[in-house]
Parts: structure tokens; C-alpha cells; sequence
């Protein structure tokens, strides 16, 4: 069965909106609420008004019961990897075994850069990556974890209390093929892709199955969600994702409701468990509410 869920930007709000939105998402028949780890407003064209990801992360567990509760993604280039790992796992007691765990690489050099932080070459960032999912995944499941690395070390560590749940989900975002899909295939229990259009999103996908056969693994332990913008005119994707515009382009969601409804059932068909609507203010919940009506959600 097809996941529905909203992940919400953190970029030129409020508290108390997000608050208010998380509420509505979850009233109207979600499955799932994430947040995004930034310093930065995630466009081009604005400037740093965005709350912090796992301070947000532990907000949305408190203020919500039923949805899981997670982050596309950490960025591992300033979030230890065993930091992080406790957490989500207090988060998972604040939510009452509700979280889930997003990793990636990092992408937004401007936040790095501002905070005097090192954005390496892509391929350190994801040889962090790599090791990063290793470690978390350790923590979570695991008594103790060894591992020792060019970028992290553990030595006997704990992660104790422990989360409440047995298998707290790793997410893996990105849609890099040689790598990305590959630590996806090793590590995660979720992958996670934004704005692709439903081939490349099939091709990435068949792309990961194939690193999962190679890793000796069954596919069908990973699920795969597509992260989509939803702007029923022009004027509502430009007041969303501003310079980024023509980059999401191919990944959001308009026209009419039979239009929304076609365009989704694509990605389904192209093997989507999961369908993400990506929100971010300025907040236009009457459309929220259209799309879960047309979803039969509500």
C-alpha cells in the first residue's frame, strides 16, 4: 500500500505555523511528517530564516501521535554520525516509537561556507556518507558497535537507552547511481528521491535493486519514496520554491485534481511505496486539503 506524507521545509515561518501545520497534515490522513536539515533557506534567491533540523525533528514528535516522524536528510558533514544516533533515538521515545532517520551527503555549499565548516569534494562527502550510515545503523540496532574508519570511530559504543523501536528506520536521500543508490543498498531501510519525474524515477530505482541483488540483499527491504511539489498554478510554485523553480519543475504536481491524481498514480506504477508532498511557506493549506480529498484520505 502507498504511503502518503508531507515533508515540510523549515524556511521563513513560525513555530507556532509549523506547529500548526504538522497538526493538519496529520488530521488529514497522512502517514508521515518530515523536516529537512538546513541553516540556510533552501533556495537560491533568500536568505538564512530556517529553524534547525533536530531541534524541529523532537517539535514534530511531541506535537503529533500518529505519524512517523522523520528528516530527509541529516547532512553527515556536520552531524556526527553517533550524535545523531541518540537523537533520533530520544526522539523515538519523545514520539513513542514513531522516528525515522534520513542521511545524505550535503549539498548546500553557502551553509559550509558561512559556518567556516569544510565542504570537501563529492567524493569525500560520500565516503562520510558511507561510513556514517555504518555507524548509525550500528547504534540503532546494535548493543555495542565498533567501527573504525577514515572519517569516524567507535570503540565499544553504546546508544543506550535504546530506541523503542527494534528497527528504527535508516533513510538514505539522493539519487547519485554509483554511489548514493550503492550505500542505500548496504544501509537503509528507506531511500529517498526529490523532484524526478517517474522514468528517473524508475531508472533510479531499478539501478538501487540492482546494488541490492549485488549486496546479497532482498529489494524489497528498501522502501523507495518520491519527494513532489504541489502548486496547482505558476504562481503558487514560484512563491514556493522561488530560484529553484525550473530545477523542481519535473518533480511537482499540478492541473487539475484527475490531473494530480494520474500524474501520482505514475510514480506508483514506476514502483514509488511512498509519495512525499514537499512543503514550504508560504503555507497554502486549502491546497493540502484538495489534494487529500482528490487522494480519498479525508
Amino acid at each position: 500500500m502507498t504511503i502518503y506524507g508531507a515533508h515540510v521545509g523549515l524556511q521563513n515561518t513560525t513555530i507556532n505555523e509549523l506547529r500548526s501545520v504538522w497538526r493538519r497534515i496529520e488530521d488529514l490522513g497522512f502517514g508521515w511528517i518530515s523536516v529537512w536539515d538546513h541553516f540556510y533557506a533552501a533556495t537560491l534567491d533568500e536568505g538564512a530564516q530556517c529553524f534547525e533540523a533536530v531541534a524541529a525533528h523532537a517539535a514534530l514528535a511531541c506535537e503529533t501521535k500518529r505519524v512517523t516522524c522523520g528528516c530527509l536528510v541529516y547532512s553527515v558533514g556536520y552531524r556526527h554520525p553517533a550524535v545523531l544516533a541518540n537523537a533520533i533515538t530520544t526522539i523515538d521515545h519523545l514520539s513513542g516509537g514513531r522516528a525515522a532517520i534520513g542521511l545524505g551527503a550535503g549539498w548546500s555549499q553557502v551553509e559550509y561556507d558561512a559556518y567556516g565548516i569544510e565542504f570537501p569534494p563529492v567524493r569525500t562527502r560520500m565516503d562520510q556518507l558511507e561510513e556514517a550510515a555504518a555507524c548509525v545503523r550500528g547504534l540503532l540496532r546494535n548493543e555495542t558497535t565498533d567501527f573504525t574508519g577514515d572519517w569516524f570511530t567507535l570503540t565499544d559504543a553504546r546508544n543506550e537507552p535504546r530506541p523503542v523501536q527494534d528497527a528504527l528506520p535508516v533513510w538514505i536521500g539522493g539519487g547519485g547511481e554509483k554511489r548514493t543508490l550503492r550505500i542505500a543498498a548496504r544501509f537503509a531501510d528507506g531511500w529517498n528521491v526529490p523532484f524526478v519525474p517517474p522514468e528517473v524515477f524508475a531508472h533510479k530505482r531499478s539501478v538501487l535493486h540492482r546494488h541490492c541483488e549485488d549486496a546479497g540483499r532482498d529489494p524489497g527491504e528498501v522502501r523507495c519514496a518520491v519527494n513532489l511539489g504541489l502548486a496547482w498554478t505558476e504562481d503558487d510554485l514560484r512563491a514556493q520554491f522561488g530560484g529553484l523553480a525550473e530545477y523542481v519543475r519535473p518533480g511537482v504536481l499540478g492541473g487539475s485534481d484527475q490531473e494530480v491524481l494520474d500524474r501520482i498514480g505514475t510514480y506508483v506504477d514506476a514502483g514509488a511505496d511512498q509519495v512525499n508532498i514537499a512543503l514550504r511557506a508560504p503555507w497554502d493549506l486549502d491546497a493540502v486539503d484538495r489534494l487529500a480529498a482528490a487522494l480519498g484520505l479525508t
